[in-house]
């Protein structure tokens, strides 16, 4: 359908005077479509991204695939689900706690809840609000029609159900060239929307006769800083935004030494989110921020090295471009060490930067791609010097404001309880996580999720995505999770993978209590294995670095 037909063809009035139970019950539909085209969404996703599910060696990349795709919609539709049953009882979801955090803000506890609270036992999500909280109900939003401009690494538009049942606004979705054979998947998901003329689609190509259509109230965009000046340049239209930017995991030295399970955890987690979907997803750790007099420095980024090499299963990088992102990089740091998973899958290298100063292209710099960095400060290594240094340090010199992490360990969190809610503070981003990765933050639709630069230059973006109750003034999220939380995402074995990324999304799609047993039971196994033998997959198998 071409763009002016796809306009037309939504009719936001209609929609705004949709009443709660009406909105519900296409919720389910919505639901249930899902779960009927699961395969297939996988199967889609899939075959944009080269990886063949009928290759064993290529069962990570799939459960990858699988968590890309299907769990970030799902989730959303399910908290939306949620929301409209409390709307439709006349009983509002409601936060948990709210609570001051200093300095005119609140921190509005919102999740975990419900079935959730088992699974994330020892976590805690925060949406930090400037000014006392204030919630607007979905019917008392203005609405308008909205164009949603898909992502080229994500086939998965959540930002629509934000835009539909948070907003009340009509969507009109154009895909990226990358995923229209899973966007074709999606209109079929989401066809009850279409059918009440909430939501339309367009080809790919038409994005800029979209973008300049007068009739928008807001475009949703998720891509490269360029691409959003270019669409800011070329429409009036509000751009609301998410660009990505350096993201920097501070590792705070602790005041007991780390154990050498606890290392090997971080390393794992660290490892993960370097490698995931080989590099491509906005919210990946870049770099890494240490003490140079840390004693455990040394131990823990050769424990890095072993988990890159070792313990995670190689993923590739095809995401268009990223080839010469990586060259570049190579070409500014000769010295900078390439590492082969033990797997030898191909394009599957990473490279990792040691020390490279407190400035320079690693710096400045965007990868999205398998580079790791580490900013060794001359700083001394204990928290209540070294934290608010690194703070500053991350604020002033990395690219971007989309996401940061804090790793520490229990002993040095409660012994600096104050310094560390002063570095949440300071931190200038969107998404902070405390012994967390930030992508945990991007799939809650109760927090949100995109860049924290009022005021200065354009980088990750403005607005943000999420915040599901609604709240004006949102500032950040901040997840606090255990320092070696079972829910962490560690990615140690394929096969592994591929089950709980399979059994999570269908709990995100329908959260009822076999699917959570069954996701219990396959993390479990996870855990187990992971206490065990290493995968026989990659058994004595060695590659050189």
């Amino acid at each position: 359908m071409e763009v002016t037909a796809a306009v037309d063809r939504v009719d936001p009035e209609r929609w705004r005077a949709t009443p709660p139970a009406e909105r519900l019950r296409l919720l389910r539909l919505v639901r249930a479509n899902i779960d009927r085209h699961f395969d297939e969404l996988t199967s889609a996703d899939c075959r944009a991204k080269g990886i063949d599910p009928a290759d064993p060696a290529d069962a990570h990349q799939v459960g990858t695939s699988i968590q890309r795709v299907l769990v970030p919609m799902a989730a959303n539709v399910s908290a939306a689900i949620d929301l409209y049953e409390g709307l439709v009882r006349d009983r509002p979801l409601q936060p948990l706690a709210v609570t001051p955090a200093g300095d005119g803000r609140f921190d509005v506890r919102v999740s975990p809840r419900g079935k959730d609270r088992l699974l994330n036992s020892d976590r805690t999500d925060l949406l930090r609000v400037v000014g006392e909280p204030r919630r607007v109900d979905p019917y008392a939003k203005p609405g308008g029609i909205v164009a949603v401009l898909g992502a080229g690494n994500v086939a998965s538009s959540f930002e629509m159900i934000r835009a539909l049942f948070v907003d009340s606004c009509v969507v009109v979705h154009k895909p990226h060239h990358l995923n229209e054979d899973a966007d074709r998947v999606w209109e079929k998901v989401l066809q009850p929307l279409v059918d009440v003329h909430a939501a339309s689609f367009c080809p790919a190509a038409e994005g800029p006769a979209l973008t300049r259509d007068p009739r928008l109230s807001k475009i949703y965009f998720t891509g490269g800083t360029a691409s959003a000046k270019a669409i800011m340049e070329a429409t009036d239209t509000e751009l609301v935004s998410e660009c990505g930017g350096n993201n920097p995991c501070v590792v705070v030295p602790g005041d007991r030494p780390w154990t050498e399970r606890e290392i090997r955890h971080q390393a794992l987690q660290i490892a993960t989110i370097v490698t995931i979907s080989g590099g491509s997803i906005c919210g990946r750790t870049q770099t890494l921020v240490t003490s140079r007099h840390w004693p455990q420095r040394r131990q823990f980024l050769d424990a890095i090295t072993v988990a890159l090499r070792d313990l995670t299963p190689g993923s590739s990088t095809g995401y268009p471009g990223v080839d010469k992102t990586f060259e570049a990089f190579r070409d500014a740091y000769p010295g900078g060490r390439l590492i082969q998973p033990v797997d030898d899958r191909p394009a599957s290298q990473v490279m990792v930067i040691e020390d490279v100063g407190t400035q320079g292209f690693a710096l400045d710099h965007e990868a999205f791609c398998q580079v790791m960095s580490e900013v060794a400060l001359d700083v001394a290594p204990d928290a209540g010097t070294f934290l608010p240094a690194a703070a500053e340090f991350a604020n002033e010199n990395l690219l971007g404001t989309l996401a940061a992490t804090i790793l520490i360990d229990e002993d040095t969190k409660k012994a600096h309880a104050a310094t560390v809610d002063r570095a949440v503070t300071d931190l200038r981003y969107g998404a902070i996580g405390v012994n967390t990765m930030p992508p945990m933050i991007w799939t809650n639709p109760y927090l949100i999720w995109g860049g924290n630069e009022e005021g200065r230059e354009f980088v990750s973006g403005r607005g943000n995505f999420g915040n599901l109750l609604g709240y004006e003034n949102a500032e950040k999220s901040i997840v606090v999770s255990g320092f070696t939380s079972p829910g962490h995402l560690l990615m140690t074995n394929k096969r592994d993978w591929l089950d709980l990324s399979t059994r999570f999304a269908r709990y995100a799609v329908r959260p009822t209590w076999p699917r959570l047993s069954a996701l219990a039971l396959a993390a479990t196994r996870g855990l187990f294995r992971r206490a065990g033998r290493p995968d026989a997959s990659r058994r004595g198998r060695r590659a050189t670095t």
